[in-house]
């Protein structure tokens, strides 16, 4: 499921997904499961209010592992 995520035009970290879901730029969302709540609750509320997929991993490091980044990723949004 997580294969390709380093091939996709993405960005990684919840700071960059806010950015760009304001912008109408996110196709679908990732969020780790055991990431800080306060983070990513207001990621999960703006994306379902903009129709955005929101798919959740299981981890922070599978997550960066899957983007092939050497840290822990929180959310990764694929952009459009």
């Amino acid at each position: 499921m997580l294969s390709g995520l380093n091939d996709k035009n993405k960005v990684v970290g919840s700071k960059q997904a806010k950015r760009f879901l304001a912008k109408d730029a996110v196709s679908s969302i990732y969020i780790a499961k055991d990431a800080d709540r306060k983070v990513t609750d207001e990621l999960i509320q703006i994306a379902n209010e903009k129709s955005v997929e929101v798919i959740f991993i299981d981890s922070m490091k599978e997550l960066g592992e899957a983007c092939e980044i050497d840290v822990n990723a929180a959310t990764v949004a694929i952009l459009k």
